[in-house]
């Protein structure tokens, strides 16, 4: 696979002293049209082997482009605030908006190779990483993000040769670590490993480009030309149609079962049992969320349901029995100018949270398969797909021990009009009733089975979604405490003895 990035390619000084500065008008140019255009974001990734020029590379081409419209982003050893969420939140908030490029030195590759060269991990777990890693690009340029990988190569002899000269001038002896000796004795299982990633990852959206690294020139000039002529085939290519947009349309279930016809929205609880409950589960949640424990996990809260089903009074009753300093409330509305520049999941993954915290999201990126479908504000296609990327966005939540926790609201169509016209004559609940509110009601059949359609395909093992009954609200917020205490108390008695203790 590495041959050919073996046959000492060079370019000589005249050569390139003559290229460089046509092609560095012409990479400006790529760049301030995509800036001005704001079409799509490009998404560089620098991988290969230590003393290939990786860094050197990230410098020449912040030298070469317009720094106002690139980001450049060394991603090393994780910080501790980056190891208290999962590994892909560093590269999320990293993401370049649209217009923007964002050059990575290290990327989702970078961890899964050094743990399996190091032993720390199987064979196996290398491979669901890297069937990860390539959802992640599928999803990105599903979003319309241009992702570019390089491969900067050297050969055992050449990567010797290459430290050795480093080493050797005082002015670049600061850049070979003992690190990198370490990595040289075990180049013949870096390149096992590394031939292992870029087979299985070079995609059709995304494909790798091996660049041999041994001739600065000729590495210069190979990945800045590509750079520039990715851009510009993007920008001169007329956009073309989403993929799966004529996928098959979704089908009712066998048994015709829909859902939320099989709740009983007649269940109560009176009001002095209610107050006897609340305090108890409250209490229970305080100290759950006290418990020292509580420091190695942490807990994403998702409340969903029909418009004035009490999803804000659910989440009033959870964070008053909360220390303010451990949460967060997060509610979603339509997205901003700063959102709609980045893929759909950014808005949600920049409000994770680190270990020992609380996020609660009023309404989240379920959004896509509810509102924006029924609405029509984004494709077919976007809301097809949006079901598998959420089931692998919560799976990687859970995986970092993120106790995810969904709720759904439901009431009958009576009680939200009774509630409807409630708020419309009390005064401080006025503001909670809108136009949108009305409009939405018209179209409640394609929301249920909108809904019926999310809890089918999303209700997953590992994060499951509760039906709230929720005619009650006293029933709906006793039922949301009692399930959000269990499914805290089942993951701290799950933790690991180490973590536990």
């Amino acid at each position: 696979m590495f041959e050919s990035a073996e046959l000492g390619h060079k370019i000589d000084k005249a050569t390139y002293d003559k290229e460089v500065p046509l092609l560095r008008e012409a990479l400006l140019d790529a760049q301030l049209d995509l800036a001005q255009s704001g079409m799509f974001p490009v998404i560089v990734l620098l991988g290969g082997v230590d003393g290939a020029g990786r860094g050197e590379t990230v410098n020449l081409l912040n030298e070469w482009m317009d720094p106002r419209h690139v980001q450049s982003h060394g991603m090393g050893e994780p910080s501790d605030e980056e190891l208290d969420r999962p590994m892909m939140w560093r590269f999320w908030r990293a993401l370049p908006p649209k217009g923007k490029i964002g050059v990575f030195l290290g990327s989702w590759y970078t961890w899964p190779i050094l743990n399996r060269v190091n032993g720390v991990t199987k064979t196996a777990d290398l491979d669901q990483s890297l069937e990860r890693a390539k959802r992640l690009e599928k999803m990105l340029t599903d979003e319309g993000a241009l992702i570019i990988k390089f491969w900067l190569h050297l050969s055992k002899d050449k990567q010797e040769k290459r430290l050795k000269v480093l080493e050797k001038d005082p002015k670049t002896r600061w850049r070979v670590t003992e690190r990198d000796w370490e990595h040289f004795k075990l180049y013949d299982k870096f390149r096992t490993v590394h031939e292992s990633v870029i087979r299985h990852t070079s995609t059709a959206e995304a494909p790798w480009f091996i660049v041999e690294g041994e001739d600065p020139r000729y590495r210069s000039l190979t990945i800045g030309k590509m750079i520039q002529e990715a851009i510009r085939k993007r920008l001169d290519t007329p956009e073309k149609q989403p993929t799966g947009i004529n996928a098959p349309p979704l089908l009712p279930s066998i048994d015709h079962l829909h859902i939320l016809k099989t709740l009983d929205l007649t269940q109560k609880i009176e009001k002095k049992k209610f107050e006897e409950e609340l305090e108890k589960y409250q209490g229970k949640l305080a100290l759950l969320t006290r418990d020292p424990r509580f420091r190695e996990i942490t807990v994403v809260l998702v409340f969903e349901g029909n418009d004035a089903a009490g999803k804000g009074g659910s989440i009033r009753r959870i964070t008053s029995a909360l220390d303010a300093r451990i949460y967060q409330v997060v509610p979603i509305a339509a997205p901003t100018e700063e959102e709609r520049a980045q893929p759909y999941q950014w808005r949600f993954w920049r409000h994770i949270p680190r270990r020992g915290r609380v996020t609660i999201f009023d309404r989240s990126w379920y959004g896509r398969v509810l509102v924006e479908r029924v609405e029509g504000y984004c494709s077919e296609a976007d809301w097809m797909r949006a079901y598998t990327e959420i089931n692998d966005f919560e799976a990687q939540l859970t995986r970092h021990n993120i106790v995810v926790s969904k709720f759904w609201l439901t009431i009958s169509k009576d009680e939200q009009l009774r509630r409807f016209k409630e708020r419309e004559k009390t005064g401080f609940k006025r503001y909670k009733i809108t136009d949108e509110d009305w409009r939405n009601r018209e179209k409640w059949d394609a929301y249920e089975q909108a809904i019926c359609d999310m809890v089918d395909r999303t209700s997953t093992e590992a994060s499951p979604w509760t039906l709230v009954e929720a005619n009650d609200k006293y029933f709906a917020r006793i039922k949301i405490l009692k399930t959000l205490c269990s499914q805290i108390e089942a993951r701290l008695k799950n933790l690991p003895k180490n973590k536990a203790t």
